[in-house]
């Protein structure tokens, strides 16, 4: 969370308040962007292309591992997809929803060096306004960004969901409770989970107020988060 000033508090938490403009301001810190696409002859598959702030920790060759492409999301935000195949009879594959502060470029080494590890391929996606996905960054753009990301998956990919995963790292963790508790999947980890946006300000909040951004608490159920959806999902910690 950057700093901001006394008047920029005010500012945020006057009345009304304004949820998408807190999360806004306090949640999203997209970096430049780290890579870019560059098509195949048919315009529909991308090889990724990595600037030296990407830290690529492999070979050329392994980036033949990686395919990327856009899916449109139902809020009209063209987001930029990645999959990683990490093993060739791989059974699970993880969709990845990052941190705050970081683009699939930064990413791209982690997803290969995870999923080898763990015999799982890696499907993941930047947020829009993050990478090379367009729109803003926002509360609502985040549930629809995961949904696109979801559709593709399925849809592209033919991956069933009890062989999918869902892992969420940090405001990662917001998308991946909200599908999560209208999708049956896998499992589920969450890694840094926030509970929601004000509790992440103020620590001792212990209620759900109608402004509050992120309201993950109170939305489905994994270890101390939640009760309502009425559905399970096997919680990896």
């Amino acid at each position: 969370m950057n700093g901001l000033s006394f008047s920029e508090l005010c500012c945020l938490f006057c009345c009304p308040p304004c949820p998408g403009k807190i999360a806004a301001k306090l949640a999203f810190l997209p970096p430049e962007p780290t890579y870019s696409f560059t098509p195949d002859e048919t315009g529909s598959k991308f090889s990724l292309t990595l600037t030296e702030r990407a830290e690529w920790q492999y070979s050329e060759r392994e980036k033949e591992n990686i395919e990327g492409f856009y899916s449109r999301t139902s809020r009209g935000n063209r987001i930029a997809c990645l999959f990683v195949r990490c093993s060739p009879n791989a059974r699970f594959t993880i969709l990845f929803s990052h941190g705050n502060a970081v683009d699939l470029g930064q990413m791209s080494s982690f997803y290969l060096g995870l999923g080898t590890r763990i015999n799982c391929n890696i499907f993941s996606y930047d947020y829009s306004g993050y990478g090379v996905s367009g729109g803003k960054p926002s509360e609502k753009n985040l549930y629809a960004d995961i949904d696109a990301a979801w559709q593709a998956l399925r849809t592209r990919y033919g991956i069933s969901p009890e062989n999918i995963i869902l892992y969420g790292q940090s405001i990662g963790t917001v998308p991946t409770v909200d599908l999560a508790a209208r999708y049956e999947v896998g499992a589920v980890v969450l890694h840094s989970p926030l509970m929601s946006g004000m509790r992440v300000a103020f620590p001792n909040t212990k209620r759900t107020w109608f402004f509050d951004a992120f309201p993950s608490a109170g939305t489905t159920r994994y270890g101390v988060l939640f009760p309502s959806s009425g559905k399970y999902c096997r919680l990896l910690i």
